[in-house]
């Protein structure tokens, strides 16, 4: 069961204790930075830069099969533009994506422009990688707040309230 975080709040452990999501990549190794998070950086650093060089390259190769069936300057200038455009708004989408939880029809709206602007995703993803986890911040954000929320409901009082005295 998970609320509409995605906090899961079941299995293992005490009954009705939250438990971490797990992120693409890393797991829930971003809890405690432990069993390799560190080399998970490393890689999913090096891994989404050499992405996104690659497919520079593609665009470079496209860019040049224009230039080959010589489409004129117009078509060129409207094809940069686009990629450039469409990549800085999905480097804009994606990195505010670490830190909120986006809007699902939005997202649905958008996923032509992402994905024609994938390589400002994959920037993204190398840059935010640098510091954390992409996506380390709203998750530990949500886990904490599901744990407070899970502490403020198991605790117990510290004395019996029918042993009470009654005030008169």
């Amino acid at each position: 069961m998970s609320d509409e975080t995605g906090i899961q709040e079941t299995p293992a452990g005490s009954p009705g204790t939250p438990h971490p999501d797990p992120l693409r990549l890393f797991g829930t190794t971003w809890v405690t930075h432990d069993n390799g998070y560190a080399l998970r950086r490393i890689a999913a650093s090096i891994g989404s830069l050499a992405a996104a060089i690659a497919s520079c390259l593609v665009l470079r190769f496209a860019y040049e099969g224009l230039q080959i069936a010589d489409t004129g300057s117009f078509v060129t200038v409207l094809v940069v533009a686009m990629f450039a455009i469409c990549s800085a708004l999905a480097f804009r989408h994606t990195w505010d994506g670490f830190t909120q939880r986006p809007d699902p029809d939005r997202q649905a709206s958008l996923r032509g422009l992402l994905a024609i602007g994938f390589v400002g995703s994959l920037l993204a993803y190398f840059f935010r990688s640098l510091t954390e986890a992409p996506g380390e911040k709203l998750h530990r954000e949500e886990y904490e707040a599901a744990l407070d929320r899970h502490e403020k409901r198991t605790t117990r009082r510290t004395r019996n309230p029918s042993k009470m005295r009654r005030r008169a």
